[in-house]
C-alpha cells in the first residue's frame, strides 16, 4: 500500500465540486484508492458520497492511500489535486 499525507488548502474544504474532481481523478486508475481523516478511516476515493463524508475543512490533514498496479501514480495524482486548492478546476 502506498500512502501520502496532505493538507487541504481550499478555503471551503472538500465540498461537492472538489469531491467530484477527486472522484474523477481517482476513477482514472485501476488501483483501489482510500482517503482517511482523523477518526474516519479508509473511505472509498472513487465514491463521491464517501469523499464528502470526510468533511475535510481547510487545514485538515488527509491521508491518501492506494493498492494496485498503478497505486503510486494514483496517490500522487489525488494528493496533488487535494493540495492544489482546486483553482481553475471548476
Amino acid at each position: 500500500m502506498v500512502r501520502k499525507k496532505v493538507v487541504i488548502n481550499n478555503p471551503l474544504g472538500i465540498h461537492a465540486r472538489p469531491a467530484a474532481l477527486v472522484v474523477q481523478a481517482a476513477s482514472r486508475f485501476t488501483a483501489d484508492i482510500f482517503l482517511s481523516k482523523g477518526d474516519i478511516e479508509q473511505v472509498n476515493g472513487k465514491s463521491i458520497m464517501s469523499v464528502m463524508m470526510l468533511a475535510a475543512e481547510q487545514g485538515a490533514e488527509v491521508t491518501v492511500a492506494a493498492v494496485g498496479e498503478d497505486a503510486e501514480e494514483a496517490v500522487q495524482t489525488v494528493a496533488d489535486l487535494l493540495q492544489s486548492n482546486f483553482e481553475g478546476k471548476f
